[in-house]
């Protein structure tokens, strides 16, 4: 059954045609890392699984390259120039570094104007560029200018699949997607007219934020249309949050592969975690992680999931997906809306939230109670 969703991927999610070059790319572990047997052998799979899509992939496409890497050790952090080169071509490439613009780049230290000049180059060069990826990585380039460059200015087709197992394929891999794609837009539709969110959760969760002038992206999985962009398996909606605007506190019971042994306490303001608390060794990881920069601790995403065959909470790329759920991440949203960027990006997940909508007007509209969609097709 691998096999014939993979090729679903190129063929259906992807509409990958004949002629076409595709891209499918891992990491493996660096020798910096210090990880467990368990996530050694998550991470052996994944890198098989990254060879056998290209596999299939080659009777599918024009042309499919497989290539990894070692492991950046953080979601949202550039992959490294050697990928560059195979997704976006040589010449792009050697463009950039030319222009001294690169290294900025990789670094994620790019401001605007170095953001503009890569992109006439990629854009001038995006004859070379691949037309459609398949991302395979441990470490998720979802929210990287890697990712945005090859979609926004080249049109390629991205599915992102960080954490990818076997087991999604006969669960958030097996939905039916035109009928997920209705409601995820219709999710949507709701929080895009929204100005601010309100939402708690059954765990004690509280927090506030603002969406003005903020649109919601749907994640359908369907990733046809050039420069279409999406996590696989798919189902959610999501938002980047006005910086500076979230108030509150969240309780975290899950990190993005594992229970936590004891609740882990975010508390926000001013749109950003301003003290991690708990005994969790989870704790003082993120309070680590949050003293690097300042902006890894930007409120900067807000998602509901919608996949109705997502179950497992133990794997964010599929936990964020279930219905009645929703996550919020810190760190990175440059890539979707927000005006963070930093290499870092990192999403929990909350069950049983009540979300309410609450619009310019002053009305006041709720889209979940304790974990129920509410007033949506679908």
């Amino acid at each position: 059954m691998i096999t014939s969703v993979f090729r679903d991927i190129f063929r259906v999610n992807l509409g990958v045609k004949r002629t076409e070059r595709c891209i499918v790319f891992t990491d493996r572990p660096s020798p910096q890392e210090e990880i467990g047997p368990a996530d050694t052998e998550r991470r052996t799979t994944l890198r098989c699984l990254g060879f056998l899509a290209a596999e299939v992939g080659k009777g599918l496409a024009g042309e499919v390259r497989f290539l990894d890497y070692p492991a950046t050790g953080s979601h949202g952090t550039e992959p490294p120039a050697a990928l560059w080169e195979a997704a976006f071509g040589t010449r792009a490439v050697i463009a950039l570094q030319k222009k001294g613009l690169l290294n900025e780049l990789l670094n994620k230290r790019a401001d605007r104007d170095v953001r503009e000049a890569a992109e006439k180059i990629v854009s001038r060069y995006r004859q070379d560029a691949v037309d459609a990826v398949v991302a395979l990585s441990y470490y998720s380039t979802s929210h990287t200018l890697f990712r945005r460059l090859l979609t926004d200015s080249c049109g390629a087709r991205y599915a992102s699949m960080p954490l990818f197992e076997i087991s999604m394929v006969e669960g958030p891999m097996n939905v039916d997607w035109k009928a997920l794609a209705r409601l995820t837009k219709s999710v949507s539709a709701r929080i895009s007219k929204a100005e601010r969110i309100e939402i708690s959760t059954a765990n004690g969760s509280k927090i506030a934020f603002s969406v003005e002038g903020r649109k919601a992206v749907s994640d359908t999985g369907i990733l046809t249309r050039p420069g279409a962009f999406g996590n696989l398996p798919a189902g959610e909606s999501f938002i980047a949050p006005v910086e500076g605007t979230a108030k509150g506190t969240l309780i975290l019971e899950w990190a993005p592969t594992r229970e936590l042994s004891s609740p882990v306490t975010l508390e926000v303001s001013d749109g950003r975690v301003q003290r991690v608390s708990g005994s969790e060794p989870f704790a003082a990881q993120l309070r680590q992680r949050l003293s690097e920069r300042s902006e890894n601790g930007n409120i900067a995403e807000f998602g509901v999931g919608t996949n109705s065959m997502a179950q497992r909470p133990d794997s964010i790329l599929e936990s964020e997906k279930i219905r009645g759920t929703i996550h919020i991440a810190l760190g990175d949203n440059s890539t979707f809306g927000g005006t963070v960027s930093t290499p870092f990006h990192l999403d929990f997940v909350f069950f049983r939230p009540t979300v309410r909508l609450i619009f310019g007007d002053g009305g006041r509209d709720t889209l979940m109670s304790k974990g129920s969609l509410k007033g949506v097709a679908g």
